[in-house]
């Protein structure tokens, strides 16, 4: 009988990649940014963050963790295939790990990212780069839709905001923050349907309502606020920077801040730096109290609904072929479950562009995590 996994047979987990030592940083940074045109100025600078921890970026230990989860959790369903990591930045590389999933005898990986969000960075990249590393290999790639309304990632986030307030006590504000963007990015999301912005607000609703029904209380306030904001200061990006708001908040009589980054699924540079360093550094400047809710790491209903999505994917392929109905997606929130296959113009770097350049060349400095 096929496995839950059928036609597949592997596990691609894939992410932005980080340096394991201080040796490797630069090299990471200038791969990052080859072809951005970002000055060797600023990738010095955002070297500091990674020196001061080591050289050591968290998300590789992050993804380790996270990819043995989702191995265990298969398991469970008694599902035995690879699940393997793969990185855009730093080894191992995607061809490393499809090189592994075609040793295994596999002909067909699907490939969860570590983005819930659908943009060109979180989703369309990523597609660029299974579609490069595939080239010359006998294997197809399917991805996993975007996942920020999914019932195991809302639960996690509602989960971590819960257990934050219990740690603060009163709270006057929640806080979301998420990695900004160029707006450029912010238009093309729109080809998917609701555009990346739409989706962190959909989630922020969530996450509110599913904490104060929980403790019983009457709902916060909230602001979706952005972070590591890089790139060229004459183009336009996703405003504000958390930095930039919390002084507003204070000045408005907010004493107690949840900061809330949901916009990540594990604790990486962004996270431990630009919030927990700087963000967490300006509240306390300015008189404020500040909780950080976890991010959704290796949160059980976390695990468990990105295995129902690899599920939901290999139901979906197999429905295709045989030309069945589909199956039901799962979500909550007002907006719909994004399409398993983007649309052509789907998440492009700007609305309605197509430069048709190789997968990593962009002329928008992407983000350095």
């Amino acid at each position: 009988m096929p496995h839950l996994l059928a036609p597949y047979g592997a596990v691609l987990l894939a992410s932005f990649g980080g340096p394991d030592g201080p040796d490797e940083v630069m090299g990471f940074l200038r791969r990052v940014a080859e072809g951005t045109g970002v000055p060797e100025a600023r990738l010095a600078a955002v070297a500091e963050h990674y020196y001061a921890r080591g050289g050591v970026s968290p998300i590789n230990a992050a993804n380790e963790a996270l990819r043995a989860a989702l191995a265990d959790e298969l398991a469970r369903r008694g599902v035995l295939v690879p699940v393997l990591c793969g990185n855009r930045n730093s080894p191992p590389e995607y061809g490393d790990a499809l090189d592994a999933a075609c040793r295994a005898g596999a002909q067909s990986v699907v490939a969860v990212v570590t983005s819930a969000f659908a943009s060109y960075s979180g989703c369309r990249q990523y597609r660029e780069d299974f579609a490069a590393a595939s080239a010359g290999r006998d294997l197809v790639i399917d991805k996993v839709r975007p996942f920020f309304n999914h019932p195991g990632f809302v639960a996690a986030n509602v989960d971590a905001l819960v257990d934050a307030c219990a740690g603060l006590g009163q709270v006057d504000r929640v806080v979301f923050v998420t990695h900004s963007l160029p707006l450029a990015m912010q238009e093309g999301s729109l080809a998917c349907g609701p555009g990346y912005v739409a989706q962190h607000l959909d989630l922020a609703e969530q996450v509110v309502a599913g904490a104060c029904g929980r403790l019983g209380v009457p709902a916060w306030g909230w602001d979706l606020t952005y972070c590591s904001r890089s790139g060229s200061p004459r183009q336009p990006w996703l405003e504000p920077d958390v930095n930039d708001h919390l002084p507003v908040l204070a000045a408005q009589g907010v004493r107690r801040v949840v900061l809330v980054p949901f916009g990540f699924v594990c604790d990486h540079m962004e996270v431990v730096n630009d919030i927990d360093d700087e963000a967490g550094a300006t509240a306390r400047a300015h008189g404020m109290t500040v909780a950080r809710a976890a991010t959704a790491g290796t949160h059980p209903a976390f695990v468990s609904g990105l295995v129902d999505l690899l599920v939901e994917r290999a139901a979906t392929a197999r429905a295709l072929a045989a030309g069945d109905p589909l199956p039901e997606r799962a979500r909550v929130g007002a907006l719909p479950a994004l399409p398993d296959r983007c649309p052509a113009d789907g998440c492009r770097r700007e609305a309605g562009v197509d430069t048709g350049r190789p997968a990593g060349c962009t002329d928008i400095p992407l983000p350095l995590l």
